[in-house]
């Protein structure tokens, strides 16, 4: 093992998962003596945690290795994650790598550091257990106001474009006591917003608890300003955290991001989604109707083999015809072992014409994000900042995750706020501070 003190650094792919999980490894480096530093300065040990959802996505994983590699020769380098899971060998081919690490056992990466650089990649693999499972965590630690909460792992919905049940494994959930603790912790450290992240959120049950006594639960622990549920599948929200949305009282915030995928109902069966397009829309009108002001996003895939331009017309049409605040668009991309590579010889799009559809569905999200701050104008809403940035303002967002930006003499990072919004700006909405000193915690 390194002596104490060692530098160490973590660059972080994907998903806001990878986002929790690293942020716990960073804090049981800390414990263990290990030093944080930036990635890309000098370091000892470089993390880099990956990401497969797309070939896209490697491929900036084998960047990002082979930049550490070269910048930084004589560090050791630990490549952890879901394309250690699924492309070793790959991985394994590029020079200076020193350990590969699947996904059981990432969360010890410690354990498998070594003192020097190896002349081969070790690589450590092993069956991903399908149980509840715990998360070590350090308390004392310093926390932002906003923190992902990691809740849950792995999926069974078996998504034909999907291979992340092959990355991940079975659905499971953190035992519940073990998420408590950590929000308990975090929340006493200053975290005002939690985000409740996982690979199938809805799915979580442990202990005789649910998705929805969970945020019950969560809710009640003082302090704790607000809840923002992560991306989820739509069979799994629970009509009844509508209510809790409107609540004022209650700290579930009202956004939902709910994946379409795509706005035809032979599409969606070709991609073994487990809805049709007429259930989806019922249960966004129902949402849309029930909570006030809910901030409504979507995943939506271009170039499923079989899309044809009539399909795709089709999505964009929902997508302009509903309510939702924007899309994240995903071009298909084949994953070997998904059940949509059996499709794709016979019926692919053309990678052209995937990314000008692509490129289509992003001006329409553009534009409807922009309509959906156009109509908060004027209004009067908490926002919680964030960061600063570099021109000198202050980030953050209100409950329904419009983005605001303010350029202030006072030192707003981390704090609540009431703002009126003024103006469109870039991706985000300029405003005013209101001068109500009992907003300001």
């Amino acid at each position: 093992m390194l002596e104490n003190r060692a530098r160490i650094s973590f660059i972080t792919h994907g998903c806001r998962l990878n986002q929790a999980e690293t942020e716990l490894l960073r804090q049981q480096c800390e414990r263990r003596g290990y030093r944080t530093v930036p990635f890309g300065e000098p370091t000892d040990v470089a993390v880099v945690h990956t990401c497969t959802v797309t070939r896209e996505a490697e491929a900036k994983c084998r960047q990002s290795i082979r930049k550490v590699i070269r910048n930084h020769p004589q560090a050791f380098v630990a490549v952890i994650g879901c394309y250690s899971e699924t492309g070793a060998a790959a991985i394994a081919a590029i020079e200076g790598v020193d350990l590969i690490i699947g996904n059981q056992a990432k969360m010890r990466v410690l354990d498998y550091v070594g003192e020097g650089k190896n002349k081969q990649p070790r690589v450590i693999h092993g069956r991903i257990d399908s149980h509840d499972f715990s998360l070590s965590f350090v308390g004392e630690v310093a926390t932002e106001r906003r923190v992902h909460l990691k809740i849950q792992d792995g999926c069974d919905f078996r998504c034909a474009f999907c291979i992340i049940p092959l990355a991940r494994g079975r659905a499971r959930s953190r035992r519940f006591d073990n998420v408590m603790a950590e929000a308990e912790r975090l929340v006493a450290n200053g975290a005002q917003e939690l985000v409740l992240t996982g690979v199938n959120i809805g799915t979580f049950q442990s202990q005789s608890h649910d998705f929805l006594t969970l945020i019950d639960a969560l809710d009640g622990l003082p302090g704790l300003r607000r809840i923002r549920i992560s991306s989820i599948e739509p069979t799994t929200v629970p009509v009844r955290l509508f209510e809790r949305m409107r609540d004022p009282s209650h700290a579930l915030l009202p956004y939902l991001h709910l994946p379409l995928q795509a706005g035809t109902d032979k599409i969606l069966r070709f991609m073994h989604r487990r809805y049709s397009l007429r259930e989806y829309l019922d249960f966004i009108e129902t949402a849309h109707r029930d909570v006030p002001d809910l901030c409504l996003g979507t995943d939506i895939m271009v170039g499923h083999p079989g899309e044809t331009e009539a399909d795709f017309e089709a999505s964009c049409q929902v997508f302009l015809d509903y309510p939702f605040a924007y899309c994240h668009v995903f071009p298909y991309s084949e994953r070997p072992g998904a059940a949509s590579a059996r499709r794709c010889d016979e019926q692919r799009v053309p990678v052209q014409e995937c990314r000008q559809r692509s490129a289509h569905l992003r001006r329409l999200s553009a534009k409807k994000r922009y309509d959906y701050y156009e109509r908060f104008l004027g209004r009067t809403m908490e926002v919680l900042f964030e960061q600063q940035q570099p021109d000198g303002k202050v980030a953050g967002y209100t409950p329904n995750f419009i983005r605001v930006r303010y350029q202030s003499d006072q030192n707003l990072t981390n704090r609540r706020v009431a703002m009126q919004l003024e103006r469109i700006q870039g991706d985000g909405v300029e405003g005013t501070l209101v001068v109500l000193p009992s907003t300001l915690t």
